[in-house]
């Protein structure tokens, strides 16, 4: 039987509020819910287990082209389809992907009980102060791009389920398990507990990433662009470097997480 695709008219309309002003939405939140958007996170969405999703909403001109995207939405969540005219009212800007769904949150998991159910051979990306969203999806791709098991938060890193995360992590943040803690400080107490070796990174790092063997366990530690690390983990954590050119200062923190990744992944013993 072919699905049942609903029809909305009407920006109005109750059944779609939860995609009602998206930009506005996205600063406030959405009552445990969260935005994907377009078609490769879609996909990714409704091929994990990790999340489930409420309802999907298509532009009407890109139906024709979902097919088995829409084969995989479960039967008891609802297809809407509107006109571009009607999808840009309800979204409050011109929506030209067209291709959206409301995700709902689980239960945040704290950074011990995430760290307690990793194998015994794990890569982390432990994150402070991360609070640029292109940065956050940016890392989250990586992560996923290079085998990481998990992404683990400070209190001052953003919302990785903030709509323009997901979209830039390209679902990636969907799949790679994460978990916030109160600091990075604390972060770092739990991992080394639990028999991580925590990495550093920093441009004045006392080894360049190149020359390290990636330990069964093992962090890597960054911090926001500017501040960095704090001193206080710096002074007492080992801590890797980036090898580039000496005049020139450092790189960008999703760029350097993408380097150090894929060296830490080439490199385990």
């Amino acid at each position: 039987m072919p699905r049942e695709l609903i029809r909305i008219d009407d920006p109005g309309d109750p059944r779609i509020a939860a995609y009602r002003d998206i930009r506005e939405r996205d600063l406030v939140g959405r009552e445990r819910r969260f935005v994907a958007e377009g078609k490769v996170v879609l996909n990714v969405l409704f091929s994990t287990a990790r999340f489930a999703a409420e309802s999907v909403l298509l532009r009407e001109n890109r139906v024709a082209g979902m097919g088995e995207l829409i084969d995989r939405v479960p039967q008891d969540v609802p297809v809407y389809v509107a006109g571009g005219a009607v999808m840009d009212a309800i979204a409050g800007f011109p929506m030209h992907r067209g291709v959206l769904a409301i995700g709902m949150r689980r239960e945040e998991e704290g950074a011990e009980a995430l760290i307690a159910r990793l194998p015994e051979r794990a890569l982390v990306v432990a994150l402070s102060g991360i609070a640029n969203h292109d940065n956050m999806g940016a890392i989250f791709r990586n992560a996923a791009a290079f085998g990481a098991d998990a992404v683990l938060m400070d209190a001052g890193c953003c919302d990785p389920l903030y709509r323009k995360a997901i979209r830039v992590s390209v679902g990636a943040a969907l799949k790679v398990p994460f978990a916030r803690g109160d600091s990075a400080e604390a972060l770092v107490e739990a991992l080394s507990e639990s028999g991580f070796e925590i990495l550093a990174l920093s441009p004045q790092g006392a080894r360049e990433i190149d020359a390290v063997t990636r330990a069964p366990r093992t962090a890597l530690l960054l911090g926001a662009e500017g501040p960095g690390l704090p001193a206080t983990l710096l002074d007492r954590l080992p801590s890797v470097r980036i090898g580039m050119l000496e005049d020139f200062d450092s790189l960008n923190v999703a760029a350097a997480s993408a380097i150090a990744l894929h060296r830490l992944w080439r490199g385990e013993v």
